[in-house]
């Protein structure tokens, strides 16, 4: 006699497939972030080295220079920006001042306000009468880059001509010297 025996099977449960699954696409997630690392780090190792090279092919001594230069250069600009012309003062008191007045002495002060740049005259000078100074007064009066200017201490000397006292400012614009030199290059 034959006996069948019936094995019995357990049933499979949802949970049991789910977890199956998992753990197996886990496996195969942690096999693939391997070999993705394994890749990066040889990728890693390329790039330094084509940077190594890329690094030696500039030279390190040309690279200093120019960056110093580069300072230098930058340097002058910061100055050439502040940097003022006191020469176009002159320039204007030439060309306004009458045959019968003559200047003694010339000071100037520089101040800056909130990085303007003023220039304040202060001058002493002779002239023939009163005549001319007051003539004086009105041409200086018409010119623009002179800023109030007031003509003071008025005194007789022993020959009979006028000493004074003559105060004035300047416009910022007239004695920026970058401005100048571009005038310059324009004549």
């Amino acid at each position: 006699m034959i006996e069948d025996r019936v094995v019995a099977s357990a049933p499979t449960s949802l949970l049991t497939v789910i977890s199956i699954f998992i753990f197996f696409t886990m496996l195969l997630a942690t096999v693939g972030l391997y070999f993705y690392k394994s890749i990066l780090s040889k990728q890693i190792v390329q790039m330094n080295t084509d940077l190594a090279l890329a690094k030696n092919r500039f030279e390190p001594t040309k690279i200093t220079e120019l960056q110093t230069l580069d300072k230098r250069l930058r340097g002058s600009t910061e100055i050439l920006n502040k940097h003022i012309a006191v020469s176009p003062i002159f320039e204007a008191l030439e060309k306004n001042t009458l045959k019968t007045i003559r200047y003694t002495k010339f000071d100037y002060t520089l101040s800056t306000d909130r990085n303007v740049t003023t220039v304040d005259v202060a001058m002493k000078g002779q002239a023939v009468g009163y005549r001319s100074i007051a003539l004086q007064s009105d041409l200086f009066a018409q010119n623009k880059q002179l800023i109030d200017p007031v003509f003071s201490n008025l005194t007789l000397d022993n020959k009979g001509n006028v000493l004074f006292d003559l105060q004035f400012s300047v416009d910022p614009t007239f004695i920026d010297y970058k401005k100048m030199l571009a005038e310059n290059n324009l004549n």
